[in-house]
């Protein structure tokens, strides 16, 4: 195959996959309502499927009408004769640990060979420090793992690294207790389960890198959701006009948290012309990206909210390679961690590509 560079394009898509975290979230939020929630535009991928199965082997009444998806809780989690299979996703996984620490009864997580091999105890150790009865292998470091879930009491969890994985899980595990629960981490990571959380009306607030937990009394509002499309996704057309001059890239209805949109705001101080227009949303920011290219794409330096554009490095290498001088990322460790080693996988295709 031969490809021809173009010397500029023009392009305009409301086709970015549906947003992977809000639709995680949005299956498992699920689970908490008092009625139906109602989520349009769900990512309809392997991983996002398996949590749907999962909500649905929890209790959960699941109806697919191709235009949105309902979800209909149980009264009571109920306990599945089955290992719940998480696929691939590390934050179906962690999220669910947190979540069924605070669910009586007993549950197995498991996923692929991949997710098999992925750290647990990052995850774990918080939920066990506050209470939560688990195990795995290693010690819980490895799935499968096991749940004993239980009324877990209030906390305050000062965490060593940011991470909304880890977050995430003690938040959904505190839901359930009966006074104030606060975690602190060193910056702030991101924060799509505080959002989506507060609009189906938990007392949630964030004061510095500490998020501040009121337990709710009740059930809570179900949701009524338009998931927007992935900001990690649609960085690939961004990187694109970015190394091109005089292109022009609309990114439309896309989330626009400023957690997940850090990447972009890399781009700019490297040149790139970038408009967010703004859409009317109860849950998170939501609108349009407009990218265009610079004649002279400059190099930065990148060291601080790395949490905040983790999965989005490998392509902004890209830019980097293209740019005029050197950039330099640091504190990025947490790339070894995922799926694969991704900064070893970033700089040997760089090294193929000269």
């Amino acid at each position: 195959m031969t490809v021809f560079p173009k010397s500029h394009f023009i392009f305009e898509t409301d086709e970015i996959a549906s947003d992977k975290s809000i639709s995680h979230r949005c299956a498992i939020f699920s689970l908490l309502a008092q009625e139906t929630s109602y989520i349009r535009n769900f990512l309809r991928a392997e991983d996002t499927l398996c949590t749907l199965n999962i909500v649905q082997l929890l209790g959960a009444t699941v109806k697919d009408t191709h235009k949105e998806i309902q979800i209909l809780p149980p009264s009571k989690i109920i306990e599945p004769p089955c290992i719940l299979d998480c696929g691939n996703s590390g934050t179906a996984i962690r999220l669910l640990m947190g979540f069924l620490s605070a669910q009586e009864g007993f549950f197995v997580l498991h996923g692929d060979k991949y997710l098999a091999n992925r750290p647990m105890k990052r995850v774990a150790n918080p939920l066990r420090d506050i209470g939560a009865i688990i195990d795995g292998r290693k010690d819980g470091e490895l799935a499968p793992i096991g749940i004993r879930g239980k009324k877990l009491s209030s906390f305050a969890y000062t965490s060593p690294i940011a991470s909304a994985q880890v977050k995430s899980a003690l938040i959904l595990a505190g839901l359930s207790s009966e006074g104030i629960c606060t975690f602190s981490e060193p910056e702030l990571s991101r924060d799509h389960t505080e959002n989506m959380l507060r609009g189906m009306g938990v007392d949630i607030k964030t004061e510095g890198t500490t998020v501040v937990l009121n337990p709710p009394k009740e059930k809570l509002k179900p949701l009524d959701i338009t998931v927007p499309n992935d900001p990690s996704s649609g960085f690939f057309f961004a990187v694109a006009a970015a190394i091109i001059p005089n292109s022009r890239v609309v990114l439309k209805n896309m989330l626009l948290n400023k957690t997940r949109i850090e990447a972009y705001k890399v781009l700019e101080k490297m040149g790139v012309n970038i408009e967010y227009k703004q859409k009317e949303s109860s849950y998170e920011s939501v609108g349009d990206i407009i990218i265009e290219g610079p004649l002279t794409l400059n190099s930065t330096v990148v060291e601080t909210n790395i949490a905040w554009l983790i999965d989005e490095l490998p392509a902004l290498s890209i830019a980097f390679a293209c740019a005029k001088g050197k950039s330099l990322v640091k504190n990025a460790k947490e790339l070894r961690v995922k799926e694969s080693d991704r900064i070893s996988s970033v700089v040997n295709n760089l090294q193929l590509c000269g």
